[in-house]
């Protein structure tokens, strides 16, 4: 379907439509569009009031069944490289819940895009809640412990491996935020699609972390800010906080050279 007939069946099925709005709305020609709606008249798509379209009860199923199929692909083209890391596990996932994501994908030549957009997301926040079992770059547990120890509230589920990676880091740095009053460490044996991807939340926006199952490396941010998208992970962190355990913090001060 070309591009002025889809502009005008999106305008259409906003309501009843007159030409001018309809050559407004799609930029096409008085003489197109004239063409174009004797096509749909044809098809039984339309129902005219004077000089006002409207879509036909036919033709509202056309759209809706049409710019529904469309938008499905644009999600499609959108999630194509990453979609092998998105959550099976994780209860009541779609990928509907991401249609307005922001990818952040390694490009040609800059393997850079996931560590930055998830630096951006960790420093730019308030609070942050997640789980995850893979240890992050340096540069993003830096920004991390940064904004704890300035104040963030900060909510993390671990696995015992990632819990262990991540204080070998620093250790001095971890215990540091571990003992901070507006943190919350705990630790879980099996995350939902641990060998995958993490779950992230934090002011406005929710996000899944993509890292390769082989070699830990984060791989892809899918983050939104859809309401939805942030209720969904709410609600499958507070499931995987309430089978964690609070983090043993005498276990790792043991462990920390003096």
């Amino acid at each position: 379907m070309s591009a002025h007939r889809v502009s005008v069946l999106e305008a259409l099925r906003d309501g009843p439509t007159d030409r001018r709005e309809l050559c407004e709305a799609s930029g096409a020609s008085s003489p197109t569009i004239g063409r174009v709606l004797a096509d749909f008249s044809e098809r039984r798509w339309l129902v005219r009031d004077g000089s006002t379209y409207g879509l036909s009860p036919l033709g509202e199923y056309v759209a809706d069944r049409f710019l529904a199929l469309r938008g499905a692909m644009e999600i499609e083209e959108k999630l194509r490289e990453v979609w092998q890391w998105l959550p099976v596990e994780m209860p009541g996932f779609s990928v509907g819940l991401f249609a307005d994501a922001v990818v952040s994908y390694p490009g040609p030549g800059y393997p850079y895009e996931p560590v930055e957009r998830l630096g951006h997301l960790i420093g730019s926040t308030s609070s942050l809640r997640g789980f995850d079992n893979i240890v992050y770059k340096s540069s993003n547990l830096e920004t991390a412990c940064g904004a704890v120890l300035e104040g963030m509230t900060f909510e993390y589920v671990f696995t015992p491996e990632a819990l262990e990676g991540t204080f070998a880091w620093n250790p001095d740095r971890i215990m540091e935020v571990a003992d901070s009053e507006n943190a919350t460490i705990l630790v879980h044996d099996h995350l939902p699609d641990g060998d995958r991807c993490g779950l992230g939340i934090v002011d406005d926006r929710a996000g899944i972390c993509c890292h390769d199952a082989d070699t830990g490396a984060l791989v892809a941010v899918i983050d939104t800010d859809a309401p939805e998208a942030r209720e969904w992970a709410i609600s499958v962190f507070e499931e995987v906080r309430a089978e964690a355990t609070p983090l043993d913090s005498a276990a790792f001060e043991s462990r920390t050279p003096s």
